[in-house]
């Protein structure tokens, strides 16, 4: 007979750090880009990391966040 016990509960952080998945069209207004740019991306593998949900393409906001903050360190005096 299988275990009745509970399951151990999420702490406060692990609740915070998960927070809602993005759709790309979400995605696609907070970066200020077309939808279509976000699948060119996604196709080149150059593209803020996506899961497919099922069929569809999901985004983490703290991802989006971490691709976006590597794309700002470039040269301007080259």
């Amino acid at each position: 007979m299988p275990s009745l016990s509970p399951r151990p509960a999420h702490t406060a952080v692990d609740a915070s750090r998960r927070g809602p998945l993005a759709t790309p069209a979400e995605v696609a207004e907070y970066l200020g880009v077309p939808v279509k740019t976000l699948y060119q991306w996604k196709y080149r593998g150059i593209g803020p990391k996506v899961h497919k949900v099922g069929r569809h393409l999901r985004y983490r906001w703290h991802e989006v966040d971490a691709w976006l903050d590597q794309q700002t360190a470039y040269d301007l005096t080259a």
